[in-house]
């Protein structure tokens, strides 16, 4: 196992000592082991990818580098040097900083004011030296060959530059580690070039990266070393140079892949259409046109920033599309509109049961009744002894653990809300049921029961489409599409193997590698 090796001969600066070292992390959530004995040593002067599957623990191991929180087994040095204690904030950011996906520049402030929040120049009476505050603020952005207005407010600027402002931000506090988080997930193939490009820019400059990404091409492209974690473990660390995206792929889904059993019937041949999407193009520039039969269960499939979820979101009118069709058993749906499509018999599991999928105030069967009222009147009015009824079979149907339908669902633990989800869905007798990202969260016995509710649903006819990564909300669907950059750019018959579809979601072709 190699644990430090140098890229191509492109002016970067030779590897140097440890900058940081992790050293057998175990970290446990409950009952979730989160790390198990995980290790990673990364060196001046590189850029270190760590990959994995989702659950394979590099969230956690990010949290504990950046000192969020702290590991239950283990040690993090710096420079050869123990991690400084939790509660020394200024200690950890002259360390280590990290840039999210998600930015944490605040938009209404101007790039000045971003740099140096809570830390402005100021003179003896106490007052703020926004002349100050600008000059240091258009220093750094100089020393660092970051191109942007310092007045500029800072939700004006493009997704690159707000990454830089914040990695400008990191440097001022004396950190020269720097980890990015999916940092092209939001950016087109020209922002992934000048990314890159600065990132060299930094490297020649002292600057340390530890790079995640879901897209392995781009590990073989910016990176030095790549670290795969798998199942909360450290499974290899290797010069890029010394590996193929092969081999990687099977270090992070394991070299036991099984090929997945058709337990299910596939719909007849001569099955109509259902759902018809036709050169649909989001609001984010992701494109898709497939088409979905009653009683089958279609695949979508692709990593972060593949455009799937928007895909998916569009279809059921949770946004509204720039372009293109969609239709449901011949009925175009109107664009953007959740009604029409409730209406037309879409059924929808979104992506974040909490946000969009329940009301927690309200009781069980409150929740999974919402979409049917008018089944449950009685003198215009919704009976209560009627909607109660109507929970309790599906209750009983989903195997939800509960007091009852006047159960408030905030009391549910995770995956018995999101069966919850799943019946209400499943109220109004959908032709189409979408599911996005279905299982996330909720433990094995629950996706059992979940993807078991998909099997009985397709059987009656209901077209599905599974919106996941995970490859277990995928095993039994008849095709999987697979989305890479906003693209369908594979679909894969039932029997596909775990390192293929992997491959073809990270945007690799294993058969010509």
């Amino acid at each position: 196992m190699s644990q430090a090796a140098g890229g191509p001969d492109d002016g970067r600066a030779e590897l140097g000592p440890p900058v940081v070292e992790a050293v057998d992390i175990t970290k446990r959530y409950g009952s979730t082991l989160a790390l198990d004995s995980a290790s990673i040593l990364i060196r001046s002067g590189e850029t270190h990818a760590l990959v994995g599957r989702n659950g394979a623990g590099k969230s956690t191991l990010v949290s504990i580098l950046t000192g969020l929180q702290e590991p239950d087994h283990g040690q993090v040095a710096f420079a050869g040097r123990p991690a400084p204690p939790l509660s020394d904030r200024g200690a950890w950011r002259r360390r280590v900083a990290c840039v999210y996906q998600k930015s944490t520049i605040i938009p209404t402030l101007t790039v000045a004011e971003n740099l140096f929040l809570n830390r402005q120049a100021r003179g003896r009476d106490r007052l703020i030296r926004w002349a100050t505050v600008r000059r240091e603020a258009e220093r750094l952005l100089r020393d660092w060959s970051v191109a942007a207005d310092v007045d500029q407010p800072a939700g004006t600027l493009t997704v690159e530059d707000r990454q830089f402002v914040e990695i400008a931000r990191a440097l001022s506090f004396g950190a020269r580690f720097i980890i990015l988080d999916e940092p092209t997930a939001q950016l087109d193939a020209a922002g992934i070039d000048r990314l890159f490009i600065r990132i060299r820019e930094l490297q020649r400059q002292g600057v340390t990266f530890l790079f995640i990404s879901h897209h392995l091409q781009e590990i073989f492209e910016i990176c030095d070393t790549v670290t795969v974690f798998r199942d909360a473990r450290h499974i290899r660390t290797a010069a890029v140079a010394d590996v193929t995206p092969a081999e990687l792929i099977t270090a992070m889904t394991g070299e036991d892949a099984v090929v997945p059993s058709a337990t299910r019937p596939a719909p007849p041949a001569d099955a109509a259409d259902l759902l018809t999407v036709d050169g649909l193009v989001t609001n984010t520039g992701a494109e898709a046109s497939l088409r979905v039969r009653a009683g089958e269960v279609v695949g979508l499939a692709g990593g972060g920033g593949s455009g799937k979820v928007e895909v998916a979101e569009t279809i059921v009118g949770l946004r509204r599309p720039a372009a293109g069709t969609v239709r449901l058993d011949g009925r175009r749906l109107r664009p953007g509109s959740v009604p029409d499509a409730l209406a037309a018999g879409v059924g929808l599991v979104p992506q974040d049961r909490h946000r969009q999928g329940l009301v927690p105030m309200l009781s069980v069967g409150e929740n999974i009744t919402m979409t049917v009222p008018g089944r449950l009147r009685r003198r215009g009015f919704v009976s209560p002894a009627r909607r109660d009824a109507f929970a309790e079979r599906t209750i009983a149907e989903l195997a939800i653990k509960t007091g009852g339908p006047g159960q408030p669902v905030s009391g549910l633990s995770g995956g018995n809300q999101q069966k919850v989800v799943l019946g209400r869905a499943l109220a109004s007798d959908p032709k189409l049921l979408v599911l996005i990202t279905p299982t996330a969260g909720v433990d094995v016995r629950s996706k059992q029961n979940l993807l078991g509710a998909v099997h009985q649903v397709s059987a009656r006819g209901t077209a599905v489409l599974v919106v996941s990564d995970e490859l277990d909300d995928l095993r039994d669907c008849d095709r999987v599409l697979v989305m890479f950059s906003g693209r369908i750019v594979r679909e894969m018959p039932r029997g596909w193997r775990d390192a293929d579809l992997v491959a073809a979601m990270e945007g690799v072709d294993v058969g010509h590698v």
